[in-house]
């Protein structure tokens, strides 16, 4: 979904349901029904209506409660079914043909697929990923030691984390882990986890 927030409220709150539930029920007056609805949702926005908050070349000429308004058209209930929230900043054109030494794709690709190895064999096929695990496993698959535990501490508290974002935060953690080939979560696991629950909002 590019542009996030202009869609209408009542669509993007009818989302709540299928990214909790996998599934969506619809309602009519002869009855309702239930469908499976199992996706991935990924989302873009811009920082404010004009979209130059943030950037260094160009001014935002947004005022701070147009700003405000426009952040808060996703609501905290949507949010909080949101695993990964990212800040892409504007790349330079003289960085677009730069050589990077990064990962390349097929090297990503194997970190990945060898991760969703490691998730079928975990759990026998009961579920695919660990974005599906309930809470028995989530108290078996993905302990945290003592340090790992004051981190997540910190964290609900400076970032308010609810107890939906606190579960979404240790299944993300198993599968930063499960990339890294780490058989525990590590604490480095869990801060990048919770570095991925970070939203800014200007008021």
């Amino acid at each position: 979904m590019d542009e996030i927030p202009e869609f209408p409220r009542q669509v993007l709150e009818a989302l709540r349901q299928p990214l909790e539930d996998h599934r969506i029920t619809i309602s009519r007056a002869a009855g309702s029904l239930t469908f499976p609805a199992e996706f991935i949702l990924m989302a873009a926005q811009n920082p404010c209506p004009c979209g130059f908050l943030g950037d260094k070349k160009r001014v935002c000429s947004c005022m701070p409660g147009q700003i405000s308004k426009y952040q808060r058209r996703i609501s905290g209930p949507l949010l909080d079914r949101i695993d990964i929230y990212l800040e892409v900043p504007a790349v330079e054109v003289d960085k677009l043909s730069g050589d990077y030494n990064s990962e390349s794709s097929e090297e990503v690709r194997k970190r990945v697929t060898n991760a969703r190895k490691i998730q079928g064999k975990r759990y026998k096929g009961r579920v695919l990923t660990n974005s599906q695990i309930g809470a028995d496993d989530i108290k078996k698959y993905c302990e945290v030691s003592e340090e790992g535990m004051n981190l997540l501490k910190m964290a609900i508290s400076s970032l308010n984390l609810s107890a939906r974002g606190y579960t979404r935060v240790l299944k993300l953690s198993r599968t930063i882990a499960d990339l890294a080939g780490s058989e525990n979560i590590l604490t480095e696991h869990l801060a990048e986890a919770l570095q991925y629950r970070s939203r800014e909002e200007t008021h």
